[in-house]
C-alpha cells in the first residue's frame, strides 16, 4: 500500500513543470532509512524516504514519504520561501495510522493576525477551503499553541474511509499546491530591512514550534533512535536556523 504515492509524484510533476527547481541537499543517512518493526506475522519493513529541491523564491521544498503497509503511510510535505519573500509556508501532513487518518493542508501565514496579510494569502483560497471542507469536516479538537500558525483556511479532518483520501484529499491537495504556486509567480521580493527582519523571525518562530513539537519525533524514535531522529528534525526537516549565517 502506498497511498501517498500519487500525492508526492503529482506535486514533484506540477513543481517540475513550474518552476525552475533544482536538488536540495538531502545529509548523508536521510535519503533513505528503514527499519524492521514487529515480530512474528506482525513483522514489517517501514521505509522512509526523504526529497528535497529549491526554486529561485523557495529555499527549500522538502517531502518525507513513510510506508510501513496498511498500518502505516505518512507524507510531510512542506515548502519555506526565501527570507526575501513574504510568502506562507505550505504544509501537508497526511497521516494514516491503525487507527485512521489524519489529514492537515495549509498556506500557513507568516503573520496570521495581519489583516492584510489575510487578504493578500488567505482569502484566496477561503473558496477552495469551503469547497472541501463539504467532505471533508472539521478534525476536531486541535492544541490552542498551534493555531497561532495556521490560516483561515486550515483544512484539518479526520476521513474515516480510505476513498476520502484518494479523492476529496487528493483535490484539495492539488488545488491548494496549484494555488500555491500562483502565489509565488506573482510574489515580489521584499527589501525593506524591518519587513524583512519581521519575516526572519517569523520563519524562525514557526521552525522551532515545529522542531520542538514534531508529532512524528515518537514514531522515528522507535524505528530509527533519537540519535538520528534529532539530527534529522534539526538538520533536515527543519534546518533553517543550521543555515543561517552565523
Amino acid at each position: 500500500m502506498t497511498l501517498y504515492q500519487p500525492f508526492l509524484d503529482y506535486a514533484i510533476e506540477l513543481l517540475q513543470q513550474r518552476l525552475d527547481l533544482q536538488p536540495y541537499p538531502i545529509p548523508e543517512g536521510f535519503a533513505t532509512k528503514s527499519a524492521i518493526v514487529g515480530k512474528g506475522k506482525q513483522e514489517n519493513e517501514v521505509v522512509t524516504t526523504s526529497y528535497g529541491y529549491q526554486a529561485p523564491k523557495l529555499r527549500q521544498i522538502r517531502a518525507a514519504h513513510v510506508e510501513g503497509g496498511s498500518a502505516l503511510q505518512v507524507l510531510n510535505f512542506v515548502i519555506f520561501p526565501h527570507l526575501n519573500y513574504d510568502l506562507p509556508f505550505f504544509g501537508a501532513d497526511l497521516v494514516t495510522l491503525p487507527g485512521g487518518h489524519l489529514i492537515a493542508l495549509d498556506m500557513q501565514p507568516l503573520f496570521r493576525d495581519d489583516l492584510r496579510y489575510q487578504e493578500k494569502y488567505s482569502n484566496p483560497i477561503l473558496p477552495i477551503f469551503e469547497q472541501y471542507q463539504q467532505h471533508l469536516p472539521w478534525g476536531g479538537d486541535f492544541p490552542e499553541e498551534a493555531s497561532a500558525f495556521f490560516s483561515p483556511a486550515f483544512l484539518w479532518t479526520r476521513p474515516k474511509e480510505t476513498e476520502a483520501v484518494e479523492t476529496h484529499v487528493f483535490g484539495a491537495f492539488k488545488e491548494y499546491l496549484q494555488a500555491y504556486l500562483d502565489f509565488v509567480d506573482r510574489a515580489e521580493p521584499v527589501t525593506d530591512p524591518q519587513s524583512l527582519d519581521a519575516i526572519k523571525q517569523s520563519q524562525l518562530r514557526y521552525l522551532r514550534y515545529r522542531a520542538e513539537k514534531d508529532p512524528a519525533r515518537g514514531m522515528f524514535n522507535r524505528f530509527y533512535g533519537s540519535e538520528w531522529t534529532e539530527e534529522y528534525i534539526h538538520g533536515f526537516l527543519f534546518d533553517l536556523e543550521r543555515k543561517l549565517p552565523l
